[in-house]
Formats: C-alpha cells, sequence, structure tokens
C-alpha cells in the first residue's frame, strides 16, 4: 500500500484544526516540513495580516499574491518591504487599473464595512491579466468578545473582443468568540469558498474595474471617468450571496442546534405541556 501524499496529509490536518488559527498551524507545519511550504502558502487561505506602507503612510493586507520572497508589495507605493530590487511588478498598463481598482475599493470598504482595510493586487496574463480583492474587518473588541471576517477574492480577466471572461473563486473567513459566565467559552470559526464564471461587455480598461466590483455610490461612479457603474458585477454580489448564505444556513442551523439541545423553561413544564398537546390531539380523533 503506497503511503499518503505529503501535501495532501497536511491540507487534511488543517481542515481539522481550529480555522482561527490557521495562520499558527501552518507554521508549525512548515517548521516539520519546510520542502512544502510554499505549496502550502499557495494552497491555504489564512486571516489577512495588515501592514503599514512606510511611504503613503496608509494601510495594506498581505496574503501570498503580494509576496515575493520575505517581502510584500504595497498597493499604494508599488514598492516592496522590507525593499526588493528585483520583486515582480504589474506592467505599466494593469498598474494603472491597479492603482483605479484600489481608490474604488477603498470607498466600497467604507460604504459596506464602516472600517476596516482593503487591498487590490494585479498581475499580467499572456491573455488578459488577474488579480485579487482582499478586505478584512474585525471588530472592536467589547469586553471578552471579539471578531473578525476577511475575505478574498481571486479572479482571472481574459478580453474577448468586445467582452471579457471573468473567472471567480472568493473565500470568506470568519471567526467570533465570546466568553461569560452565563455562556462559558463560545467559538464560532470557519471559512466558506463559492466560484463563479461570468461573460460581461467591456468598452476600455475602465470597464474592467467596473465589473469586477460593483458600487452603486455616486462618487465612485464620477471617480471612474463619470461611468455610472450599473454592470452586473462579480465581487460584490458574490459577497451579497456568502454573506445571506451565512446567515441563514450557517447561523440559522447554529441556532437551531442550540435551541434544541437547551431548554430554557423547566423540562417539567415542557413536559406538562407536551403531554396536554399529545389528550387534545387524542381526543380530536374520537
Amino acid at each position: 500500500m503506497s503511503s499518503a501524499d505529503p501535501f495532501d496529509s497536511a491540507l487534511d490536518l488543517l481542515r481539522r484544526l481550529d480555522p482561527k488559527h490557521t495562520s499558527r498551524n501552518l507554521d508549525r507545519i512548515c517548521s516539520v516540513v519546510p520542502d512544502l511550504t510554499e505549496d502550502l502558502l499557495s494552497s491555504v487561505d489564512q486571516p489577512l495580516e495588515i501592514r503599514r506602507c512606510k511611504k503613503s503612510g496608509r494601510d495594506y493586507l498581505l496574503c501570498d499574491y503580494n509576496r515575493d520572497g520575505d517581502s510584500y508589495r504595497s498597493p499604494w507605493s508599488n514598492e516592496f518591504d522590507p525593499p526588493l530590487s528585483d520583486g515582480t511588478v504589474p506592467s505599466e498598463k494593469v498598474r494603472k487599473m491597479e492603482e483605479r481598482a484600489n481608490e474604488a475599493f477603498d470607498i466600497y470598504r467604507e460604504l459596506y464595512y464602516s472600517g476596516g482595510v482593503s487591498s487590490v493586487y494585479f498581475w499580467n496574463l499572456d491573455d488578459g491579466f488577474a488579480g485579487v480583492v482582499l478586505l478584512k474587518k474585525t471588530a472592536s473588541p467589547a469586553g471578552k468578545s471579539e471578531g473578525g471576517w476577511d475575505s478574498i477574492h481571486v479572479f482571472e480577466a481574459v478580453d474577448r473582443a468586445r467582452t471579457a471572461h471573468y473567472k471567480l473563486t472568493s473565500t470568506i473567513i470568519l471567526h467570533l468568540s465570546n466568553t461569560s459566565e452565563g455562556l462559558g467559552d463560545m467559538n464560532l470559526s470557519g471559512n466558506m469558498t463559492r466560484q463563479t464564471e461570468m461573460d460581461l461587455p467591456i468598452d476600455d480598461d475602465s470597464s474592467h474595474i467596473a465589473n469586477i466590483g460593483k458600487v452603486r455610490h455616486r462618487s465612485v461612479s464620477e471617480y471612474i471617468e463619470g461611468k455610472r457603474l450599473t454592470t452586473k458585477q462579480l465581487v460584490e454580489d458574490m459577497e451579497l450571496k456568502m454573506r445571506n448564505l451565512l446567515q441563514e444556513v450557517y447561523f440559522g442551523k447554529t441556532k437551531d442546534v442550540v435551541g434544541d439541545l437547551r431548554s430554557i423553561p423547566p423540562l417539567t413544564e415542557r413536559n406538562k405541556d407536551k403531554a396536554t398537546y399529545q389528550e387534545m390531539m387524542s381526543s380530536m380523533k374520537q
């Protein structure tokens, strides 16, 4: 019998550990099997880290897509920290789109998240370009409560005459925790990944920004050459769908399970009500 592949075993182990501590568990696995470091860092989504751009003074998010060795590229200055002379950067055309996308999603972040940090990174492909949209919001600690939301949207855009084919893979990482005397320790953590593909019309490079993320606010529409962003776009639609799915399915199901396990009224009272109900049903059948 052949032995299991170490990479698959590492991924399988990470799926069974607490999602809240993915970064810590990933570091420990990489220290045990250093040969898997690059493959694991490029394959495993983990909570995003924040760093401040030394040149612009603005915060940006770290991920594998803006990493080159041990350095990370700032979307605001296009420079690496620590400095890297031969780091990989997008072409001039793609860089201009990246700059406009960062400004547009900065407004999107403020409108939808009322805080947090956003970053957008683009890179060149042979027949188009690709990129990632990152959004992070951490809840302000209130007592012993804390929470965090990380959105990672990776996309590819391939030009086809007057349309572009987009392929989007979105991952949301969520963790909520609370500690109280009545509740005890509560930790709800997990991640969700969804994919979609879509063909959308394009007129010029600014159409890509509008297609990737829809922002209905007028200031954003004016920012992108005065064009209204009214097309059915990818990131906003995907985030709305995933938020609704989390609310209705995951949180709703958890609430139902907890409600079935925990009895707020005394059991004697519930049993009495149940007996009365059964007696009424029996009398109606006679």
